[in-house]
This record gives C-alpha cells, structure tokens and sequence, in this order.
C-alpha cells in the first residue's frame, strides 16, 4: 500500500511484497488477538492444526472456514508465501462460487481476489457487503485500499471517511492520510498523522507500525531522510519482521548506498521474492559474488510463476529485469504491463526507471500526465519525470 503500509495483526491480501497490500483488519475490540504461524512447536501452529482437523470433518461449517481462511491469509502475508491464499481459497471451497455468499466470506474472497489483481471482482463483493452492511468497517478499507492502489484517489478517500466513528481514530486518520499523501496533500498528511499518532500511543501496535510505515514513506517523498529513517526505525522495533515494512526499509537504504546495510538487515528474510529481491540488489551494488546464485533463484522463480500465469509479481519482475539483467526494453514492457494495473508509487517508479533507460518519452506520456493530473509529491519521481520531460 504503498504502500501502503501493513498492519501486524492484519488481514492482507497479498502481502507478499510486490504484490499489492490489501486492507488492514480491525479487530473488534483490543482483546481480539490473531496468531501467526512462526514454527511448528508454537501454539499458534497447533492451534492451525487443530483447525483444519476441525474443517476437515466439517466443511461446510462457516465460522471454522473463515477463521482458517484469516489465519491462512495472514500466515501467507507473514511469510510472503502466497500459497496460503490458495489454502485460505479452499477452506472457503463451499462458497467459493456462490454469487450470494455470506458476507464474512464475501469480505475473504474480495481479500483473495484483490491479492489476485482481480479488483473489479472484489470491488462487486464489497460493494455487496456494504449494500446490506453498511456499517462494515473492514469493507470499508479494504474497498480504500482497493481504490488507492487503482489510482482513484477520490473514491477511496470516500471509503476512508466512512470508517470515522466506526474504528479507532488512528485507524481512520491512517487510512485517510495515506490517500490525501498521494494526491497533493504530502506535508499536511505528514503533520497531521504524526500528531494523531502521537495522541494516541497506546493504540494496537500493530496499527501503529502502519502509521509509522506510511509516515516514513511520506517523509522519504519529501526528501526528508532523518526524519524517514526514524519512522522506519521506530517502526521495526515494534514489528522486525514485518515483510512489507522490511521491504520498504530496504528500499529506503538502497536509494541511500547502504547496500551492506540492506544484506544485513534481508540475509535472514529472503523466501518472499520481494525481498529476495532487493537482498541480490544489495549483493551485486557490493560486488559480491553470492549475488549471481540468488539471481538464478530469482530468475527460476519468476519463469515458475509465468508457468501458472501469475501476472501479479510484474512490479518486482521489471526491477529485476532492468537492474539485475541489464534488459532495459523487457523491463519497460513488464513495467507498463504492471502500472496499467496499479499505480502506487513504486509502480509508477519502475515504469519512470524504465523509461528513462529506454528513452521512451513519447511511451511513458501517459505516466507524466497521470503525474501532474494527481499532483503526486514525491522528489524521485520528479526528478525522473524531469529527465523524461528534457529527452530529445
């Protein structure tokens, strides 16, 4: 999200990095507590186990479905394994198709379908929700969500307001001001976030992570390091493993020429392809020869997801194409394959980089108009632009 920054007790679409991030979940109260799934001797292991057993003989019992199917997508976004949305996929088998699903499914299959890039169908699901619910917070934000990374900054801004009243303050300003940061309005956003989050310390950690993720984006867009540093910093001390904020960082330090930095902050995190990815950047900028192994795995990866189909990786497969295989021209195409789709900053990035390498002004105008129409702050990007604009 954008980043679209994630929450740690969360339900995420694809959170694997490099796929797009869905809607944070909000628990019902500060009680409610969600398990991850870090090793097989750990209770919450067990406890998934238990689960499944319990499915197995059951199926068609909802309520095991769906918390089976939560703890799946949120293992999967732990992780970056996006086998796990397939597993949370079939626990919901036996309402998987049905065009009148219950809500609390329709909610885990639009969560499913957004990791899939098939917005336009989670859209239908939660437009759905919130025609008989419309209440429903989580559908809420993940519709914001949704609509964010589509570009339609105004519509999910429309979605975000409906959660004031509805979940903690932090939560709403969060959602609100991570909108308002991509259409024109990055320095308020930032002041008016960073004194919210103040107020209210004693949130869910996990949404502060969020907000402390998304103020760092904001701060790096500004150009202001110190401050980006602090917000990433302050941001792993809570969560050291959260996938999207690990990238995020990392990109952070890369733009910085810290790439020892990112090799010791992703050696121990590399099974997301996301990460994997940026870990081979920080070895080759080194010169390391670790760096052509971890090139071939990426490599093999990304042809085993073009064999099943999967167009969702295009963000990370364009990056990989133009910095770790000099293709500058299969990079642009995979790059404008890819922003087509979504339009968050980084993706919007890739396709400038891409551009710029290719000398494709005239290719990427719709890009640079896209730019000015939403009055984007951001300075890498503008200076990107701005060599495009002075191409011959």
């Amino acid at each position: 999200m954008h980043i679209p920054a994630l929450l740690k007790a969360a339900i995420l679409a694809c959170a694997m990095p490099a796929a797009v991030q869905a809607a944070p979940y909000v628990p019902a109260d500060g009680t409610q507590v969600i398990e991850r799934l870090p090793g097989q001797g750990n209770p919450a292991h067990k406890e998934m186990q238990r689960l499944r057993a319990a499915l197995a003989a059951s199926p068609q019992n909802q309520q095991l479905a769906t918390t089976l199917a939560r703890r799946y997508i949120e293992t999967g976004r732990r992780t970056g394994d996006p086998r796990y949305l397939g597993y949370a996929q079939a626990a919901l088998s036996p309402w998987w198709d049905q065009p009148q699903a219950p809500n609390a499914v329709r909610i885990l299959r639009a969560t499913i379908l957004q990791s899939q890039h098939h917005f336009a169908q989670a859209l239908a699901d939660l437009d759905a929700v919130l025609g008989s619910d419309p209440g429903n917070a989580q559908a809420w934000l993940t519709r914001a969500t949704i609509l964010q990374v589509q570009g339609q900054y105004d519509q999910a801004r429309k979605s975000c307001v409906q959660l004031q009243g509805r979940v903690p303050e932090l939560v709403a300003v969060t959602c609100i001001a991570g909108v308002d940061s991509l259409n024109g309005e990055d320095v308020r956003s930032y002041a008016v976030l960073e004194d919210v989050l103040k107020k209210n310390d004693g949130a869910d950690p996990s949404v502060k992570v969020w907000a402390m993720t998304l103020l760092a984006e904001m701060a790096e867009r500004q150009g202001n390091h110190a401050k980006a540093e602090q917000h990433y910093r302050q941001a792993l001390a809570l969560d050291p493993s959260d996938t999207y904020l690990l990238g995020a960082f990392a990109d952070f330090l890369l733009d910085r020429n810290q790439p020892a930095d990112v090799a010791t902050l992703l050696q121990k995190n590399t099974r997301a392809d996301g990460l994997l990815l940026r870990y081979a950047l920080a070895l080759k900028r080194q010169g390391l020869p670790d760096a052509a192994k971890h090139i071939d795995t990426l490599q093999s990866r990304f042809a085993a997801a073009a064999l099943r189909g999967d167009t969702v990786h295009r963000r990370e497969q364009a990056r990989f194409a133009l910095h770790l295989r000099d293709d500058a021209r299969g990079a642009f195409e995979l790059a404008r394959q890819n922003w087509s789709v979504q339009k968050e900053p980084a993706d919007t990035r890739i396709l400038l980089e891409a551009a710029v390498a290719n000398n494709a002004k005239a290719e990427a105008r719709p890009v640079l108009a896209w730019l000015k129409q939403t009055g984007l702050q951001d300075r890498t990007l503008q200076e990107l632009a701005a060599k495009l604009e002075s191409a011959g």
